[in-house]
């Protein structure tokens, strides 16, 4: 795989999952850089495709901590209005709201506070670079302030659960979903046994969210194929044990359809 818009090798330590940004236990981080691309090149075919370049809604359905939503916030957050989150796991709904109220200076400053009792208490080299991670995130969050808040949203649901996203997700309000989809011995679909593809039954759970001019990106295990009669292949890339999958919507069945 080529990047081709995450281009320069930078250091994403200030960014990094465990530093500021909370972790989930056993659940390794998606990588930044990767993030960055994946997220990139949904904004480029956004704006190929439909000719929208305006700042766009996000959402995640699997989100996990929603660790990779957060950092993209600090690195992308011009090109976003609002960060929607979602998970069946109880405990990572939690963590979700946890990381993204760091988006907020209200939500940052207790993290400092946290960082700094740390400091205080362990007196470790970690907590110090935390901090001063904290401090420069801060200063970020202060510069995208200027242009806009940003707005986010975090739910409990089950991705393949059509009925709950749309009781927490206005129709057609979503521009870009960008999720890492359950593989692996760290996570696995839940509660979606009795499906014989569950990849397929988020993509039709995902239709009546979508806008006219939404874009679809999924990361999986090369296992599992990211496909549905209702979307359109944008393109498709391996990355070591990743295969993530970019697609558009041909059509929209609606909220009441």
């Amino acid at each position: 795989m080529q990047y081709k818009y995450a281009i320069e090798l930078q250091d994403y330590s200030d960014l990094a999952s465990g530093r500021v940004f909370y972790s989930l236990p056993g659940h390794p981080a998606f990588p930044v850089r990767l993030a960055s691309e994946i997220f990139q090149r949904c904004i480029v075919s956004r704006d190929t495709i439909y000719g929208e370049s305006s700042p766009c809604t996000l959402y995640d359905p699997c989100c996990g901590a929603a660790y990779h939503l957060s950092l993209l916030a600090y690195l992308h957050g011009e090109q976003l209005r609002e960060i929607i989150a979602s998970d069946i796991d109880e405990k990572a709904v939690a963590l979700a709201k946890r990381n993204l109220g760091l988006l907020s200076a209200s939500g940052l400053d207790r993290r400092i506070v946290e960082i700094t009792t740390m400091l205080e208490q362990f007196k470790k080299e970690s907590h110090k670079d935390a901090l001063k991670s904290a401090y420069l995130l801060r200063d970020r969050l202060s510069a995208l302030g200027q242009g806009h808040s940003l707005l986010t949203h975090v739910f409990q649901a089950n991705a393949t659960d059509r009925k709950a996203i749309l009781e927490n997700i206005p129709p057609g309000s979503v521009d870009i979903v960008f999720t890492d989809v359950p593989y692996g011995q760290h996570s696995r679909w839940q509660g979606s046994s009795e499906l014989s593809d569950p990849l397929e039954s988020m993509l039709e759970s995902l239709l009546g969210v979508l806008s006219p001019s939404s874009i679809v990106a999924i990361a999986s295990d090369k296992q599992q194929k990211a496909s549905h009669e209702k979307y359109r292949r944008v393109e498709q890339f391996l990355t070591g044990k990743r295969r993530v999958t970019i697609l558009r919507p041909v059509q929209h069945s609606g909220a009441g359809k």
